[in-house]
């Protein structure tokens, strides 16, 4: 059975000051441990084998009490520069010289209680039970976690994995664990390979940072900078509790009772009321957290972490779906005071009568992983509002284009009132402790789905103006996993955002700078596909192969020959100045996404944060992540006529004429890929390469109009054969 090293963490008091992590992270953890193994500047030997065997580890799990910050106070220390000032001063004085070098710092700790310990939790691979026994020796030396006045003690043990895992259940506080970066998640440094060995050269290095330099004649003290230590920043999630209601009709066997979209606040407030009175008369113990972190009275910036959210889940999916309420979310964080079953229990008991007592419509519990619901929950770059975000700080003038005298807005003035606005989005984000930089942030009053409504349409039933309500778009420079909900109205089901990602299997960015006058299409793919390699052979575990689905190649090293085109495709957009990796579903349509999408996920990880290319004599390009529009992209919009915007090469010879072969290659490409067969297929060009290699420049013509991308040929897979619709 697989075993797990846990670590408790106890502090004297309730107090924890380390700025910018919280939890504390692993990476001061593992300081910790140093700290208290060594024996002035020297460390054990086994003490470091231990270490770095914690450092091949996975990111550990992290229980933490729920905390709320205390107020901040100013201390005045020394700048560690009373030297430098008593010569200056050229005087003895010691209390004048240390009055001067005083500067402020701030702390603001975190407060919690301090009964409640803090859990780590490493997973155990192999073999190791005599490092990890050495890890929890150590831990019995630990004696501050955070600044200096942190002070603490630990505690370890090995325990098989459920038990461990039964643990951090019954802890009763906040479980931290490692994820994939999302809207809310915090990074926290944690160890890797070489962590320990770069803290021990930080450490010799703050011994002498002073070095000598200047010339012989006029030889100067310089001031050196000790090396950062090696640490990686890891995503980590506290995922809030999740029940699904649907709105039932009440009768036996009876459907949906669904709710006008434009009632989005009027459903929250009455579900939320019924469920504070059941858990009012079943715990009024606890009014005060319920008034608090469900119902919103008296609730205050601490509290906002804790607070639970109602989500109106509106029916999405296609472009003809009427977008009416069937379904309530309840996210219930983990901070929250209230017990999860509690909550669930009083959503529960929630229905609506009509005037004869007839029950018309309640609340049933629904499975957790409900597919509706799992539409919000979407990872993506392209965010647009369901439900208008509430921004009171945009608020100004009048919500259509008529002003109070009757006359018609300027389109100076919509355009101030449309950049207040999108300032407001910004912030609102920040207030929703969203941490992704938004690349770009569109407003409107009208809606951006077929049957949405109109902004104005849902002021009624909320405190807020209509002037003050916004449909927003949103584009991440990096991708964000859903739920998104941003604005003042977020706890009335306001702010509702989904991903817009209708291309899904698409990775995209933009050549901003560093193209040299010498650089071509094939020279980037090149450059392209080598960096896509390495950058997943990080994320492989040692001597692994790289899937086929990377390299082209299949595990004995020969070209992958299945004619199916299972690898990924990679395109060097040189008229727009783009880099393309394009999953082979696209473009093959008899090819489900289940196929590819656990090798495709595998490349997004390893090419997310990439911005520079190095592509030899092509230059060194500047990345940054692209949005495509699937409606507008010449690559992947529909059109009839698609015309080549790289070089097609012939897959096979034949004994025809130049023009005819590609022509007739050209057919059996399309029909391998299932595409119909085109009307006409003109060639524009034709030449012969090195060893007689057929290539050359069409225009395809077909019937009706495909959706792209269409990408065929021998070079397919390394940037050739890419064809643009034309209008």
């Amino acid at each position: 059975m697989a075993q797990a090293l846990l670590v408790a963490v106890r502090f004297h008091d309730g107090r924890y000051h380390g700025t910018g992590d919280w939890p504390p992270a692993p990476g001061r953890l593992f300081q910790a441990l140093i700290a208290g193994a060594a024996r002035g500047a020297d460390l054990p030997d086994k003490a470091r084998e231990a270490l770095d065997w914690l450092e091949e580890l996975a990111p550990p799990a992290i229980a933490a009490p729920r905390c709320v910050q205390g107020q901040t106070r100013r201390a005045y220390v020394p700048n560690n520069d009373l030297d430098a000032e008593l010569r200056k001063r050229d005087t003895k004085i010691l209390d004048r010289a240390v009055a001067a070098i005083r500067v402020p710092k701030t702390l603001r700790p975190m407060l919690f209680d301090a009964a409640m310990p803090i859990l780590y939790c490493w997973l155990l691979t192999g073999s190791g039970n005599s490092h990890a026994a050495r890890i929890c020796a150590m831990a019995n030396d630990l004696y501050c976690l955070g600044l200096g006045i942190d002070m603490a003690w630990a505690e370890a043990v090995i325990l098989n994995a459920r038990e461990a895992e039964a643990q951090l259940y019954a802890h009763g506080g906040v479980v931290y664990r490692p994820s994939e970066r999302g809207a809310s998640s915090v990074e926290l440094p944690c160890p890797r390979p070489g962590t320990r060995r770069s803290l021990t050269d930080r450490f010799d290095a703050t011994r002498s940072r002073f070095r000598s330099g200047g010339t012989n004649r006029k030889p100067v003290n310089v001031f050196v900078q000790p090396p950062k230590p090696r640490l990686v920043k890891v995503a980590y999630e506290a995922p809030p509790h999740r029940f699904v209601f649907v709105l039932g009709s009440g009768e036996a066997g009876g459907g949906f009772a669904p709710r006008p979209l434009r009632k989005t606040a009027a459903l929250v407030k009455e579900a939320r009321d019924w469920a504070a009175s059941k858990l009012h008369d079943g715990a009024p113990g606890l009014s005060d957290e319920i008034e608090r972190q469900l119902v919103g009275r008296g609730a205050t910036d601490s509290d906002k972490a804790a607070r639970i959210q109602i989500v109106p889940i509106p029916s999405v999916g296609h472009e003809h779906a009427d977008m009416k309420i069937r379904r309530l979310a309840i996210h219930v964080p983990q901070s929250c005071w209230l017990r999860p079953d509690d909550v669930a229990w009083a959503f529960a008991q929630a229905s609506w009568t009509d005037l004869d007592g007839v029950v018309v419509c309640e609340l049933l519990r629904a499975g957790d992983e409900d597919a509706m619901v799992g539409r919000y929950l979407r990872k993506g770059r392209r965010w647009r509002s369901v439900t208008p975000l509430a921004l009171p700080t945009a608020q100004r003038g009048r919500t259509a284009s008529v002003r109070r005298g009757g006359d018609t807005k300027s389109g100076g003035e919509r355009a101030e009132d449309e950049m207040r606005a999108a300032g407001a989005v910004v912030q609102a984000l920040r207030h929703a402790g969203i941490r992704a930089k938004p690349a770009e942030v569109r407003v409107q009053r009208e809606p951006f789905q077929r049957k949405g409504e109109r902004a104005e349409a849902f002021a009624a039933d909320t405190r807020f103006a209509r002037e003050a309500l916004w449909h927003a778009e949103i584009v991440f420079a990096e991708p964000v996993a859903g739920p998104l909900l941003l604005g003042d109205g977020r706890y009335l089901g306001l702010g509702l955002l989904r991903s817009e990602e209708p291309l899904s299997g698409v990775l995209a960015f933009s050549m901003l700078e560093g193209l040299s006058d010498a650089a071509d299409a094939a020279s980037i793919v090149r450059a392209a596909r080598r960096a896509m390699m390495a950058r997943v052979q990080v994320h492989l575990s040692p001597g692994e192969m790289l899937p086929t689905y990377v390299s082209g190649h299949e595990d004995s090293g020969s070209p992958a020959r299945s004619g199916m085109h299972r690898h990924i495709f990679v395109v060097a957009d040189m008229a727009r100045r783009r880099l393309l990796y394009i999953a082979p579903n696209r473009r093959q349509r008899s090819m489900g996404w289940n196929e590819v999408a656990r090798d495709h996920s595998l490349v997004e990880r390893a090419l997310e944060g990439m911005d520079v290319l190095r592509a030899g004599r092509a230059g060194r390009l500047l990345l940054e992540p692209a949005v495509l529009d699937a409606e507008t992209d010449p690559l992947f919009a529909s059109a009839r006529v698609w015309e080549s915007e790289t070089d097609y090469h012939v897959a096979r010879h034949r004994r025809l004429t130049d023009e005819e072969s590609i022509a007739e290659d050209i057919r059996v490409e399309l029909d391998c890929i299932g595409r119909p067969g085109p009307q006409s297929v003109e060639i524009l060009t034709a030449q012969r390469g090195p060893r007689s290699g057929l290539s050359g420049r069409a225009r395809i013509t077909f019937a009706t109009a495909q959706v792209g991308p269409v990408i065929i040929g021998r070079t397919a897979h390394k940037g050739g054969g890419v064809f643009a619709g034309r209008k």
